[in-house]
């Protein structure tokens, strides 16, 4: 078996430890830290994800340049459009995103939080020209 020790630390992260923030991707989200981005020196981020705002223009078409992504939809529900396919993940769901996959994330509930793990750590997200169009979010009452 490799050692792998000296290439990655220790880390573990307590929900009182770091804070629900703004500044990440999405401006509508709020985002979780959990320490593996530091702990793996840059090679895996693994935060938590969560609905802050209504869905009213969703993410738009992207793609990420990433070796490995997955979303674990932690509660609530989403929906997605992966290529030209509308996706609904719920609570429980595991999606692993192929790298390159075009994606919208268009719809989501109030209580909507996912973990989402993805190497490298400094991922890059592109935009893309809309593969088909987007249905309308759900309104939050």
């Amino acid at each position: 078996m490799l050692d792998r020790t000296t290439t990655t630390d220790f880390s573990h992260v307590k929900p009182s430890d770091t804070a629900f923030e703004l500044g990440g991707l999405r401006d509508f989200f709020l985002y979780r830290d959990l320490g593996v981005a530091q702990a793996t020196h840059g090679k895996v981020i693994a935060h938590l994800v969560k609905a802050n705002l209504a869905p009213e223009k969703g993410t738009g078409w992207h793609r990420h340049e990433a070796d490995f992504q997955i979303v674990i939809m932690t509660q609530g529900w989403a929906k997605f459009m992966y290529e030209d396919q509308v996706t609904l993940v719920q609570a429980g769901d595991v999606v692993h995103q192929r790298p390159g996959i075009r994606h919208f994330l268009f719809d989501y509930s109030p209580d909507m939080e996912y973990l989402e793990i993805v190497s490298p750590a400094d991922f890059k997200t592109v935009s893309v020209d809309p593969v088909c169009d987007i249905p309308d979010p759900t309104p939050w009452n």
